[in-house]
């Protein structure tokens, strides 16, 4: 047989029969004096091999690997690591489609998912009930708001799963209380105050007191833990220096003086 009828047989494509010449994959005929090679049937016999092989999902290197001495014991091997492989993925598939689905409702629900999405279904939800706050006052979204729903996404995306019982205490103290939100509003409208302000000014006091006294006891203590953790007030460089430079000099100063007054003791 010549490489084309080979690779007719077995049904694949002569370029792929080259390749595996040059990857040592399938040994490669000695040409004939008229320059062509000629294949067996044992050469099919293998080619065909290679190819259920790959079907399989085995790489290339796993298919040299089986066809190798003790064929049998090592093909086992290989097909149970496919196997349960094979097993882990159709799992992430399974949850990956069922975070799909959650998305899918949350957009039908309301109309559209918020810039920050995906995230997880709590914060999905506060997200939500933020959108909802927010439709019941006058004029344009606060700046604000939006800074707090991406420092939230951030957070839940960086923090490690075993460190962040205060963030996901955060989001149920936030949604346990609806007034929360609503008083937050004043708060933000204050920072939006704060813009074009330098750090000096006597606002900036007022906004850290509005900040500290607008939060419910479950939040006062997740954001003493998040001033430890993340944003120490003294803290310079890393994720505080980001943090902070992404405010106006007022607006800093104020979430610092904030930060500050939480950590004090309790008079």
């Amino acid at each position: 047989m010549r490489i084309k009828e080979l690779a007719d047989a077995v049904g694949i494509t002569t370029r792929a029969v080259r390749h595996y010449h040059r990857i040592g994959l399938l040994p490669e005929p000695p040409r004939q004096p008229n320059g062509y090679r000629q294949y067996s049937l044992r050469d099919a016999v293998e080619l065909a091999r290679i190819r259920r092989l790959t079907e399989l999902g085995l790489s290339l290197d796993e298919v040299r690997d089986v066809l190798a001495e003790d064929v049998g014991k090592d093909l086992a091997d290989i097909l149970g690591e496919l196997d349960a492989d094979l097993a882990r993925q159709e799992e992430s598939i399974r949850q990956r489609r069922a975070r799909l689905a959650q998305l899918l409702r949350q957009a039908e629900a309301d109309g559209r998912l918020s810039d920050e999405a995906p995230v997880s279904p709590a914060l999905a939800a506060l997200f939500h009930d933020m959108s909802r706050a927010c439709a019941r006052h006058p004029g344009p979204e606060p700046a604000m708001v939006v800074k707090e729903r991406e420092l939230l996404a951030l957070l839940e995306t960086s923090v490690p799963d075993g460190g962040r019982g205060w963030l996901d205490g955060m989001i149920h103290a936030l949604r346990a209380d609806p007034e929360v939100i609503a008083r937050s509003y004043e708060v933000y409208a204050q920072l939006d105050e704060l813009l074009g302000a330098h750090d000096g000014d006597p606002r900036v006091e007022t906004a850290a007191c509005a900040i500290v006294s607008s939060m419910p006891e479950g939040i006062r203590e997740a954001m003493k833990a998040l001033g430890g953790q993340q944003m120490n007030a003294a803290g310079e460089g890393g994720f505080a220096e980001a943090f902070f430079a992404d405010f106006a000099p007022a607006q800093a100063a104020a979430i610092r003086r904030a930060i500050q007054l939480l950590q004090e003791p309790t008079r």
